[in-house]
């Protein structure tokens, strides 16, 4: 079937599963229906080749299967799916945030930069036209109040007639359209940096909101909010640990628990703990940035007030740089709030993919959890502290340890940092994995094991247990995403992990103790007895040279020395003709 084809047949599915779902009363997203037709063609229990054109029943019963699965919404196992197709959808990384952020205001302002840049305008009418719109593409670029107040409006415009006055508006209509666009962008960071200055002086700042006085009460809260999930989920995460591992030993207790689906609402909670870990630390990077943004802007402002201190003009060159300071920090501190706000909201949608835990008896939960005792991941991973693998012990496998690896805490490991020899040999428990027990590095990829024997065991056929996990995976399709599976299936790379492909290849830095020595004159000496360093000397040597070559020797002798050597001369007795 030739790909365009496929295609539509493939649309064509989805499209009837959402219409067959809203029949049902369950409104679903395209996206969500795709992910659920791509984990029902892997699902190997179900019978679809990949390879092979679909049949008019292959579709059918797809559509039948898929239908089942998304209006089974007492399935723990959807919320994640769901939970999962949310987030890749929603969340971005904070520069791609930023990035897009920018992007949308300054398409907001083309049509005002526009008619600001293409104005021919002659009248003194619609000079003054102009200049309004001016006003108000530099209030609506800096954010600072809305160009409809009036109160606002005049602030705003008395800081632009000081800067920039009506009378110079001819010679912005020279200038091209690039160069207005330019001068448009500096003058809105001045007058910004001028109303910011103003208001901190108590001399205006109407429709200012006090930023940094926001996002360090905002901050706070949001994080203390995400602490208080990331404590919920744990709880919940720890006791069905618990429990599925007191099943794991005592095979009635699996019986039992088969129709609460335990293990799916396990990976549940997993997910939404990875979640709110990644949504905290973007939370933790923006605390950290606004902390340093108002020491600069305390800073700036401080340096402001010396420099226009009891004067009554001031160099522009002195001031202008100064004011657009100020304005830069103020659109960082407005990146924050935009920033803090999406992730808060972010957090609270996350939190409707967890409904299917109050559908759990609470009276059954402390049945199963009876003579167990509940374990946090900390406390699992101080009960293997002092295992350690001996890396002697395997002569074609390579590990890493923290005092022998200096980027030790940034290596990427698989399955998210469970261990992969427990998950494979308990039918998918999720169990931490101490990296400090040894972190082996198979075909370029690196995994952590919760004790010493699961790392021996595992290390000594490690496609195994890989191809275990695969094929687990294949049946639960959120394990894809959760344990980050997605190089066995590339069909489900969601494009969150597409912009991280290069985070795949961070390498180990290893340190190692080792000497050097030098041998003191291995090579015959090469000295050059002749050679000078001192300039002057050299200088000295070139006199003496130069003043030899002029001077011309001569010999002398007296009346009683000239006898005592022997002369000869020799002479022809001329003839004249």
């Amino acid at each position: 079937m030739p790909p365009t084809q496929a295609e539509s047949v493939i649309k064509s599915i989805i499209r009837e599963i959402g219409q067959e779902c809203a029949a049902h009363g369950e409104v679903v997203s395209e996206t969500l229906v795709a992910f659920m037709v791509k984990a029902v063609v892997l699902d190997p229990s179900n019978g679809f080749n990949v390879d092979r054109t679909l049949t008019k029943s292959d579709v059918q019963k797809l559509v039948k299967l898929c239908m089942a699965r998304l209006l089974d919404t007492k399935n723990p196992s959807l919320d994640t799916i769901k939970m999962q197709v949310y987030f890749d959808i929603n969340y971005t990384s904070r520069e791609e945030f930023l990035q897009e952020h920018h992007r949308v205001l300054e398409s907001r302002l083309g049509s005002v930069c526009r008619e600001i840049t293409d104005n021919r305008a002659c009248a003194r009418e619609e000079l003054e036209s102009l200049y309004r719109k001016i006003v108000s593409y530099v209030l609506l670029r800096s954010g600072l109040g809305s160009p409809t107040d009036i109160k606002i409006v005049r602030e705003a415009t008395a800081a632009l007639q000081s800067v920039f006055p009506q009378a110079e508006l001819g010679t912005f209509l020279t200038l091209s359209k690039k160069d207005k666009e330019r001068q448009l962008k500096e003058l809105t960071m001045i007058v910004t940096g001028i109303r910011l200055f103003n208001r901190d002086c108590g001399k205006g700042g109407e429709g200012i909101d006090d930023l940094p006085a926001i996002l360090q009460e905002a901050i706070p809260a949001t994080t203390h909010h995400v602490d208080s999930q990331l404590q919920i989920a744990q709880n919940w995460a720890h006791r069905y640990t618990a429990i599925l591992e007191k099943a794991t030993d005592n095979p009635l207790v699996a019986i039992d628990l088969q129709p609460y689906k335990l293990k799916e609402a396990l990976y549940n909670v997993r997910q939404y703990e990875v979640f709110l870990q990644i949504i905290l630390s973007d939370i933790i990077t923006s605390a950290q940035e606004v902390e340093i943004m108002i020491k600069q802007l305390g800073a700036q402002l401080e340096q402001l007030k010396m420099t226009v201190k009891s004067k009554i003009a001031v160099p522009t060159s002195q001031v202008f740089p100064i004011f657009v300071a100020l304005a830069s920090l103020w659109n960082s501190f407005q990146d924050e709030t935009v920033l803090i706000s999406v992730l808060s909201n972010l957090i609270t949608h996350l939190e409707q993919f967890l409904g299917t835990h109050e559908l759990f008896p609470k009276k059954i939960l402390q049945d199963f959890l009876e003579e167990v005792t509940v374990k946090t991941d900390i406390c699992r991973i101080k009960e293997h502290l002092e295992e350690r693998v001996h890396s002697e012990d395997f002569q074609n496998l390579e590990w890493f340890f923290p005092e022998t690896t200096a980027n030790f805490d940034k290596l990427l490991i698989q399955y998210q940092g469970f261990c992969g020899y427990t998950f494979a040999t308990t039918d998918g428990l999720l169990l931490p994995g101490n990296p400090s027990i040894g972190i082996l590095k198979y075909k370029e990829k690196y995994y952590t094991f919760n004790s010493r024997n699961a790392a021996y065991s595992f290390a000594e056929n490690p496609e195994i247990y890989i191809d275990i996990i695969k094929e687990k995976a294949q049946k639960n399709a959120e394990l894809i995403q959760l344990l980050q599976l997605h190089r066995h299936f590339d069909i489900l790379i969601p494009y969150s992990q597409m912009r991280d492909v290069n985070k795949l290849y961070i390498k180990p830095i290893t340190k190692n103790e080792s000497s050097t020595q030098t041998d003191t004159h291995i090579l015959p000496p090469t000295i050059v007895r002749s050679y000078e360093w001192n300039e002057w000397e050299l200088r000295r040597k070139a006199i003496k040279m130069a003043n030899l070559r002029q001077k011309i020797t001569h010999s002398v002798q007296t009346d009683l020395s000239h006898m005592r050597r022997e002369n000869c001369s020799q002479y022809f007795q001329s003839t004249v003709g």
